[in-house]
């Protein structure tokens, strides 16, 4: 599957998630407030799940996808080296209705963004025994609190919205891997797939990285344009969210952060719940 050329240039089909994050970051290519030259880009938002399986099949040019799903896409895809998603001593967590430690979710019910997710490949890293639920990521917090399940993992805005809710956090896998490591707990990225040849990618590569910077120096437009995707967070909350998943990282991911995808894949691997061990292909 090759991307469409036509008389008028190449025509790219870009996925995201519908976050607050992902539309900060490509905000400027969806609005062309940069210029693309003979690329066109048509967006696709899905949540991440989706994208994963899509990103199975090679559906998409260029897509965010969670690292868990790497292993399975990585001979059909690259990772770009703008783009990521890291939590500095923070990310995805546990919550539930009622406190209770952590080395209690061994055996518990808890609903899950889905099998793909780096969310529930951190989980299975801190605790493989637990049942996990697939329920859409922004019902999750819903469905804990009216007793579905004994707790949910959660990704999003609702890390920072969970308490508002009555919820209590059981552990965040952020904090937890940052204390196994040292390193930020990779999350996601962009993958764009390889046989859409060398200046291609290059090019698409250098329209995301000026994308990222193009938000990051007009911030305040480009929060206006990712609060139409921040699912009732006010201004400072979307603000905050923002800040924590669109950085420096996320700019370029660094030795640092090459280093911890890598190696989150590589304790995947060994703790058997990655089947397929990998190094990862960073474009450029």
């Amino acid at each position: 599957m090759t991307e469409t050329n036509t008389s008028n240039g190449i025509d790219i089909k870009l996925a995201h998630s519908p976050d607050s994050d992902d539309a900060f970051m490509f905000y400027a290519l969806a609005t062309e407030k940069i210029p693309t030259g003979n690329l066109h880009f048509h967006h696709t938002l899905c949540d991440i799940e989706t994208l994963n399986n899509k990103a199975l099949e090679g559906f998409y040019e260029v897509t965010a996808i969670s690292f868990h799903a790497y292993p399975m896409i990585a001979d059909q895809y690259a990772l770009l080296p703008h783009g990521s998603s890291m939590g500095s001593k923070y990310g995805p967590m546990v919550i539930a209705s009622k406190p209770f430690p952590a080395n209690e979710i061994k055996g518990k019910k808890i609903a899950i963004p889905g099998l793909l997710t780096t969310a529930y490949l951190s989980l299975r890293l801190f605790e493989p025994d637990f049942e996990p639920v697939i329920v859409p990521f922004d019902k999750i917090v819903d469905s804990v609190k009216h007793g579905l399940f004994d707790g949910g993992l959660i990704i999003h805005e609702g890390q920072l919205t969970y308490a508002q809710e009555g919820l209590y956090k059981i552990i965040d896998l952020g904090e937890w891997w940052d204390e196994q490591f040292h390193l930020p707990l990779p999350l996601g990225g962009n993958a764009i797939r390889k046989d859409l040849g060398p200046e291609t990618i290059s090019e698409v590569s250098r329209l995301l990285k000026a994308s990222i910077q193009y938000g990051l120096e007009h911030r305040e437009e480009a929060l206006e344009y990712a609060m139409h995707f921040a699912r009732d967070l006010n201004r400072d909350l979307a603000d905050q969210f923002v800040a924590m998943y669109v950085n420096e990282l996320t700019l370029d991911y660094g030795p640092e952060g090459r280093r911890a995808v890598q190696l989150l894949l590589d304790q995947g691997y060994e703790k058997k719940i990655i089947p397929r061990k990998v190094t990862v292909e960073f474009v450029g």
